[in-house]
């Protein structure tokens, strides 16, 4: 089985190390073709005019299959470890999974719509990708709770929840914040009138 292979951890590392590749290099194209301010810009404002939109849309496609992978990896690991103590329902596992690869596919929409083209699409798939996210999160870590203390330690447990706590609490305001705002465009010059809809 795949999970046992002793050479799949990698796939997790190199999907954060990809992610963050991913992040970094449209933001510092983007600053240095100044089509965002340096200062703390929106991913999906890194990602919006060529030539870094294309580096961003190709990358993240890339690290939403990786995060497909990983996770389909610790659906294999989870099956195994259940097959020996039974901690959770086989159908839990698969549900978690399949709402983990929602965000795969919502991680797709909005490297494909870039955020000014088609920005409905773009924030649909941004709502999936995030909230799928905090689900799926939150999710392992209840199977972590159950699996203790054969297959994880409290502590790893603990961290888990703690970060799935924090996901929750960022998904709120983000909610909240997306809905009171409307994008046209990314760059104002000095007195410019802002448009309210």
């Amino acid at each position: 089985m795949l999970c046992c292979m002793p050479g799949v951890a990698f796939v997790p590392a190199l999907l954060v190390s990809w992610s963050s590749a991913a992040f970094i290099i449209s933001y510092v194209m983007a600053v240095l073709a100044g089509h965002v301010e340096p200062l703390v810009p929106y991913i999906s404002d890194t990602g919006t005019k060529p030539p870094e939109s294309g580096v961003f849309g190709f990358m993240i496609n890339i690290s939403a299959l990786l995060a497909a992978i990983t996770m389909y990896i610790r659906y294999l690991l989870i099956e195994k470890q259940n097959e020996s103590s039974r901690f959770t329902r086989s159908s839990c596992n698969m549900f978690t999974l399949c709402i983990g690869l929602m965000g795969c596919t919502g991680m797709g929409i909005v490297a494909t719509f870039q955020e000014l083209a088609v920005p409905s699409v773009h924030d649909i798939g941004a709502l999936v990708a995030f909230g799928s996210g905090v689900v799926y999160i939150t999710l392992q870590s209840i199977i972590s709770y159950k699996s203790c203390p054969r297959w994880n330690t409290y502590f790893m447990c603990h961290i888990r929840m703690a970060i799935s706590v924090i996901s929750c609490i960022a998904f709120i305001p983000m909610i909240v914040f997306a809905s009171k705002i409307s994008m046209t465009k990314i760059d104002w010059t000095p007195g410019e009138k802002v448009k309210s809809y």
